[in-house]
């Protein structure tokens, strides 16, 4: 009895052991909570690498636990540190398809904080770029190089007085770090080697066949630049333009909307009313701002998550207040951070489901979407015709480098609404691909009165891509489709239909100036 008493405790302990050590790996962020998976390649007949499959993966989100997310692993998941343990399923299709045009949205890469907190002295950061200092990469010294070359490209006003490299030992408010570079390099690279197999550029491509767009922050133009290097090195300069996109929405000339206003508005009072209802944010507002010896008021106006998370990211310890004789007094806590980093995913699901936010998502993201698939209904038509639209010179490869607020109502408007907030670097990727089972002349001849669409597209299809994962099947145009019997990817004019008109049946409209100047919610 006694040898049987002992060996349960033995494995009550030894299990215990096992989950503690399992939680710390997680929460410290050392091992991946997402599987990576490996696929074997194979050589085609036309030397391009396709997948060992003849369909590609359904890839999706992770299973949602039935457990609320852990704030800190969350914060660490959101700083995106540069590892060697990358997923990349971009570039992957059944055998024979090819690849037609790539349009990518990226974040920004990690920054110096917007706000600083009162009463702390502000993280020492240095936003130098430094071959030496990590993190690095092999691509860091010949960037620094190419950047000092850029006077030769075009830019767009005002983007030529922008700073193209983070340039100051002590980081100014909201610039790039290393870090930031670092992130992009690798990005870029990734995209290089996953669409280096499907010829997406001839050796002499033409200024037409890329475009780069970037609003007027430093940050975001250096990002841009970094993954462009990252992606094509030693890039020719002068057929590159940068052209300037002054709204954060990317909305061009199309970014009146009154009524996408008003939901936005409506959005910022629930998120209010949500937080003053928050009694243990509260408590730790005025607990936090009682260590620093501010107002409360004053601490919120200096928002000091964003400081916090910076201090996170770059392994340093968190604030303390500074004496006016040099001393140091009490310091935020991780207890603290924690708190407000979980009323923000408590924000999220909130946002989700009184999809006010959602209703604003379609009408500040209209107007790119809509350019997105124009774009590659060009693509497509070309591609139906005589001509490659590579040989054409047809837009083949686009970036847009933007922010948190560009991306986070995209992938909104997308129906993507299990996708967490953007974290530094995210990148979003549009992939349009053509099936090589049926020619023009084929479609021509075979398209009844239920397959004109098909014709006019050119047999297209898209896939998109989250942070390396596959969330096609996940989005609203094609998430009811059961596509794996007939088709393993995306019809694109799902796509169509959905930015042209489905897309606004969540506001009672069927047109843009409809839903923006007509309709009153």
């Amino acid at each position: 009895m006694l040898a049987r008493n002992c060996f349960l405790l033995l494995v009550v302990v030894g299990g215990a052991a096992l989950a503690i050590i399992s939680f710390s790996l997680q929460f410290f962020n050392l091992i991946p909570t997402t599987p990576i998976v490996e696929e074997r390649p194979l050589q085609a007949a036309d030397g391009a690498v396709r997948l060992a499959q003849g369909k590609s993966r359904k890839r999706v989100f992770p299973v949602p636990h039935t457990q609320k997310p852990n704030p800190i692993s969350e914060a660490y998941g959101y700083c995106n540190t540069p590892s060697h343990n990358e997923q990349a399923w971009e570039g992957h299709s059944p055998a024979d398809y090819k690849l037609l045009s790539v349009q990518v949205m990226i974040r920004h890469g990690d920054r110096y904080p917007l706000y600083s907190i009162p009463k702390t002295k502000r993280p020492a950061i240095n936003c130098t770029l430094s071959i030496s200092r990590n993190p690095s990469h092999p691509l860091l010294g010949s960037f620094i190089n190419h950047m000092g070359q850029g006077g030769r490209g075009h830019w767009e006003f005002p983007l030529a007085s922008v700073p193209r490299l983070p340039n100051h030992n002590t980081c100014e408010m909201g610039e790039l770090t290393q870090t930031g570079v670092v992130q992009h390099l690798r990005n870029g690279k990734l995209l290089r080697q996953a669409y280096q197999p499907h010829s997406l550029f001839p050796s002499d491509w033409s200024p037409r066949q890329v475009w780069v767009e970037t609003t007027g922050k430093s940050r975001t133009l250096q990002s841009g630049l970094a993954f462009l290097y990252g992606f094509l090195p030693e890039f020719d300069w002068k057929k590159l333009t940068v052209r300037h996109q002054w709204s954060t929405l990317f909305c061009g000339s199309s970014c009146d909307c009154p009524a996408r206003n008003r939901y936005l508005e409506e959005e910022q009072r629930r998120q209010y009313r949500l937080r003053v209802g928050d009694a243990e944010l509260e408590r730790t507002y005025a607990d936090m701002a009682r260590t620093l010896g501010i107002p409360t008021r004053n601490l919120r106006a200096a928002n000091p998550i964003d400081s916090l998370l910076c201090h996170l990211c770059h392994g340093l310890s968190f604030p303390c207040m500074s004496r006016e004789d040099g001393t140091t007094g009490g310091c935020l806590k991780m207890a603290q951070f924690a708190v407000i980093r979980r009323q923000q995913l408590d924000d999220e699901m909130d946002r989700r489901r009184e999809g006010l936010f959602r209703k604003y998502a379609i009408l500040a993201m209209y107007p790119y979407l809509n350019r997105t698939v124009a774009k590659m209904e060009r693509v497509a038509k070309a591609s139906a015709g005589s001509r490659s639209p590579r040989a054409g010179g047809e837009e083949v490869f686009t970036l847009s480098s933007a922010h948190d607020v560009t991306m986070a109502p995209l992938l909104s408007a997308l129906g993507l609404e299990e996708a967490r907030f953007p974290p530094f670097a995210a990148r979003l990727v549009f992939e349009l691909w053509k099936s090589p089972s049926v020619t023009q002349g084929q479609q021509e001849q075979k398209a009844g009165k239920g397959e004109r669409s098909k014709a006019r597209d050119g047999g297209c299809f898209i896939r998109v891509l989250y942070n390396g994962e596959d969330v096609t099947y996940h989005t609203t145009f094609c998430s009811s489709l059961d596509l794996h019997a007939s088709q393993p990817l995306c019809p694109l004019k799902k796509f169509l239909s959905f930015v042209r008109r489905d897309m606004f049946n969540v506001v009672n409209a069927t047109s843009y100036q409809e839903a923006c100047y007509s309709h009153t919610g």
